[in-house]
């Protein structure tokens, strides 16, 4: 039995879904057994289902509504995915206008998780001040607007302290210090003011002599996808959540109490945040390893650059080391060494140019990488893509019939309103799916072009050329690779790649894994306990 715990039936990118197609393509499977047929898919993803499996000669069928091979019992099946989609429609606009009539009468959605330094009200409201969070947001005001204190610095007296964070947790983050300092909910509003954004109605309840605090509703949009990615233990899925401001006078502004802060500090503290544009010192150079090509072995996180001043002979030194221990502290990663980037940059490059100069292996390593991610597109894409063409296909000519109908008064133009928006649905889905189909396509297509690129240049640039090439083209050459550096726990760097695997110790050795070959070749790197 397969599950999809906690995964839309709306969507057809999921993992337990994606292992049952895989499962009927192979043949074998007489029957998909589920207890309601909305759950499996709805709408057109539900008829486009039953269609895949009838090709594999693969039955669907649904225990709450079972249907038959007849156009009766076709039209039964279609009518039933036809009111899913509906009712989940229906049920989610019901939900958006009924909270936004709540918005409207000045009260706080108690589903959404309350600002820190409020808590939801006995009546699931409103906000009351919780006095013990709002401590530390009042402190956090005092330090940055009164004693010019940085984001940074306030993020490391409050771990000092041992203040734990809005979830609980160590570790704070200056991207949530600067949404605090910039949530009007913690700046105090005047009743004038207040009453310029709220309805009458919500203004008769408030009090002349008090200041108030903003809730925002319905300030950003959100769009959520699920995202397939490969990985080494095959695909993935994962939720992603786009935010895009609405236009501001969409807003709806909800009253909440005044959370204490003199506005002097709000307003002190938001002027230091948004004119704090430190200069960096990475600017001084261009880091080859960066973009997400050097990563922590002990956390997961990229690698961050600093720069130093050792002294005015040395001049500058530039390091790469852990984001996450440098923000955090030494408990947060146990991984503790800076590479210096005049050492690691060079060590890298001479492994990697060493595989470059064998174009015909590299090719061979960069087609077994594009087989790999076509393998990891599930299914037939070619036979959906077809699928979905004859959807839109059919769903053209349905649109046509239902007007002539309509013409000759054979249905009702409300009639003929109801199917051209089930119609509209119906093609909306098709192009968004044919859109995910394409991208993937194009995916593809982008890695055989860096491929046919990187493969192309070489040809044309002598061997000892590569030694020759600037920061800026090896990066280049990184990112058609799909590089990846890990800085492992136990000294050494592991490079990954489209060419297979290298690993790099701090001697003159590296062990190189190439098309399944092991071998060693001489990389002139420095010997252990040198500095690094």
């Amino acid at each position: 039995m397969l599950e999809d715990a906690a995964w839309s039936g709306g969507d057809l990118t999921r993992p337990g879904l994606d292992r049952m197609r895989d499962l009927v393509e192979r043949g074998g499977v007489h029957a998909v057994v589920t207890l309601f047929r909305d759950r499996l898919a709805r709408g057109v993803y539900a008829t486009l289902l039953a269609e895949e499996f009838a090709e594999h000669g693969c039955k669907l069928i649904s225990l709450n509504a079972q249907v038959d091979d007849t156009p009766e019992g076709e039209l039964h099946g279609g009518m039933l995915d036809i009111i899913a989609a509906w009712e989940r429609k229906k049920i989610a606009e019901r939900t958006r206008r009924g909270k936004l009539q709540k918005a409207r009468q000045g009260k706080v959605l108690a589903a959404a998780t309350p600002n820190y330094g409020f808590e939801v009200n006995a009546a699931r409201d409103g906000y009351d001040i919780d006095e013990e969070a709002m401590r530390v947001v009042r402190r956090i005001f005092r330090m940055a607007g009164v004693e010019k204190r940085s984001l940074n610095s306030i993020k490391k007296a409050l771990e000092a302290e041992g203040v734990p964070t809005p979830k609980g947790k160590k570790y704070w983050s200056t991207k949530v210090l600067r949404a605090f300092v910039l949530k009007d909910v913690y700046k105090a509003h005047a009743y004038k003011e207040i009453v310029e954004f709220v309805a009458p109605e919500v203004a008769t309840r408030l009090d002349p002599n008090k200041r108030y605090g903003i809730w925002w509703y319905n300030q950003q949009r959100t769009k959520r996808t699920q995202v397939a990615e490969s990985s080494a233990n095959g695909r993935v899925y994962r939720k992603q959540n786009r935010h895009t401001f609405r236009p501001k006078e969409e807003w709806i502004a909800v009253p909440v109490p005044d959370p204490g802060i003199p506005r002097e500090w709000v307003d002190a503290a938001r002027e230091a945040v948004l004119n704090n544009q430190s200069t960096s010192s990475a600017g001084r150079r261009f880091w080859e390893l960066s973009g997400g090509v050097f990563r922590c072995g002990g956390c997961g996180y990229r690698m961050t650059t600093h720069s130093v001043l050792a002294s005015r002979a040395k001049g500058m030194l530039f390091y790469y080391r852990c984001r996450k221990r440098f923000q955090n502290g030494t408990e947060a990663c146990a991984y503790k060494t800076c590479h210096r980037a005049d050492k690691v940059e060079p060590m890298v490059w001479k492994a990697v140019s060493g595989i470059l100069k064998d174009p015909e292996q590299l090719r061979a390593d960069l087609d077994a990488m594009i087989e790999m991610e076509r393998r990891d597109m599930r299914g037939n894409p070619d036979g959906e893509i077809k699928r979905w063409v004859d959807k839109l296909v059919e769903v053209n000519r349905q649109r046509v019939r239902y007007q002539e109908m309509a013409a000759a008064d054979l249905i009702t133009f409300d009639e003929l309103r109801t199917k051209l928006q089930e119609l509209d649905q119906i093609r909306k889905t098709a192009e968004r799916e044919l859109k995910v189909l394409h991208d993937r396509e194009e995916y593809l297509n982008e890695l055989e072009k860096d491929r046919d690129a990187l493969l192309d240049s070489l040809a044309e640039v002598a061997p000892d050329a590569l030694d020759s090439l600037t920061p800026e083209e090896r990066h280049q050459v990184y990112k058609m690779l799909r590089l990846k550096v890990v800085a492992n726990l136990d000294g050494s760097l592991e490079v990954s790649g489209a060419f297979g695997e290298v690993v790099l110790f701090f001697r003159s050795d590296v062990r190189e894994y190439v098309g399944g070959k092991k071998e060693w070749i001489d990389a002139g790197l420095p010997t252990e306990g040198e500095h690094r």
